[in-house]
């Protein structure tokens, strides 16, 4: 019924930048929250950056400055903004959503992407 994509990852060089997207599509009702996610082989997932329908944004201490989360409503698409990238940033990336269903107004659910990888070579 919903599906989350994201896409943008790939190989980058130290200090380069990358632009990774999240589409959530289907039988949507409504989009609260969206985030991205990352989770480094041998570590535990972890949050980058999330940011509401109405735009308000939290980032960890480690994208704050360097990444910037934006989101298109119109579109359930999210994206993430990373400059300055730096090996410790190789991970693969993850985009969730909280959302309803169009058959489910009222009950929130959270829903996740397959990830997209993220190399940064040093």
């Amino acid at each position: 019924q919903v599906q989350v994509v994201e896409s943008g990852g790939g190989l980058v060089q130290a200090g380069g930048s990358l632009r990774l997207s999240c589409v959530a599509s289907g039988s949507i009702f409504r989009v609260n929250a969206m985030g991205w996610y990352r989770q480094a082989p041998g570590k535990q997932r972890e949050l980058v950056a999330t940011i509401t329908s109405g735009g308000i944004t939290r980032y960890t201490d480690s994208a704050q400055g360097r990444f910037t989360i934006s989101r298109d409503n119109a579109k359930n698409t999210v994206y993430l903004q990373m400059n300055s990238l730096k090996p410790e940033d190789t991970a693969v990336y993850y985009c969730n959503a909280e959302l309803t269903l169009a058959d489910e107004k009222d009950l929130w659910r959270i829903y996740w992407g397959q990830g997209t990888q993220v190399f940064v070579s040093s």
